[in-house]
């Protein structure tokens, strides 16, 4: 675990490089969040209150629930697709803009919306398998989910760089992560790890400060340091997205050249995936 640990916080630490030369593309999850939760506001809030959802999964509901996975993953992808596409550029030499990793994800927007109906399908037939099945089918349908989670991971950065459709960039994917390093991804989610401990420390040390602070200078201070501690929370949430778009990026530039971009250790690169 400790050797994970080591491994994921180089490749946080040359990710953060990039990111510090160019923080624009902390724009990119915040402008994300912000449309996912619209998205949400829009397709929730009406079928909630009209009582869609009431009746159980009737075709109604099915269909709406369906429209609001795509849209939703449309827009996550999107944005995804930007920061990925503008931390390539950064990678390759070059020096992004939030105009350019727009301009990139608007030129692949058929095939992002594509992989948002291939995802949604299968999001919800591996959900729908989860809640209907006993135990050993839950297990079998969590087992799917990670290894979809797993194969597509380079799917995003093959559909920025690539002129493919998405089954074609979901195909590379797998290809890519085969080709190199198996099918064990860890990298990422050591990446999570770090975070992870991170925010468990702010909440932590947060909550301390709270309770210090209406100890002794009252509630207007606890609310005050409460909120400061909220910000901070989702000021990592926001780098850590920020970082894992990097790290994407990173990942497929090592796939496709053999060699680690610009920042990036190789073997720390490479020990981030483990061979079968």
């Amino acid at each position: 675990m400790f050797d994970k640990f080591t491994r994921s916080w180089s490749l946080v630490k040359a990710s953060a490089a990039v990111l510090r030369a160019d923080k624009e593309l902390l724009w990119f999850p915040v402008i994300s969040s912000i449309a996912a939760m619209l998205v949400a506001a829009t397709f929730l809030v009406p079928s909630f209150l009209s009582g869609l959802f009431d009746g159980g999964a009737g075709a109604a509901s099915i269909v709406v629930g369906f429209l609001f996975y795509v849209t939703q993953f449309t827009v996550i992808f999107f944005f995804n697709s930007a920061l990925v596409g503008a931390a390539l550029i950064r990678l390759e030499g070059g020096d992004p803009t939030v105009a350019d990793g727009l301009r990139i994800a608007r030129e692949r927007f058929g095939a992002i919306v594509g992989y948002a109906v291939i995802a949604a399908v299968v999001g919800l037939l591996i959900k729908a398998l989860e809640q209907r099945s006993e135990w050993l089918g839950a297990m079998v349908a969590r087992l799917l989910g990670a290894a979809w989670t797993v194969s597509t991971f380079l799917v995003v950065p093959v559909l920025v760089a690539q002129n493919v459709g998405p089954i074609d960039a979901i195909k590379a994917s797998f290809g890519l992560l085969k080709k190199s390093w198996g099918e064990n991804l860890i990298g990422n989610v050591g990446l999570g790890f770090a975070f992870g401990l991170l925010t468990l420390a702010v909440i932590l040390v947060g909550a301390g400060l709270i309770v210090a602070a209406a100890l002794t200078a009252g509630a207007t201070a606890a609310i005050i340091v409460g909120a400061l501690v909220v910000i901070a929370v989702i000021a990592l949430a926001v780098t850590q997205a920020a970082l894992a778009g990097i790290y994407q990026a990173a990942v497929y530039r090592f796939a496709v050249d053999g060699q680690a971009p610009v920042g990036f250790d190789g073997p720390a690169l490479q020990g981030a995936f483990r061979h079968k």
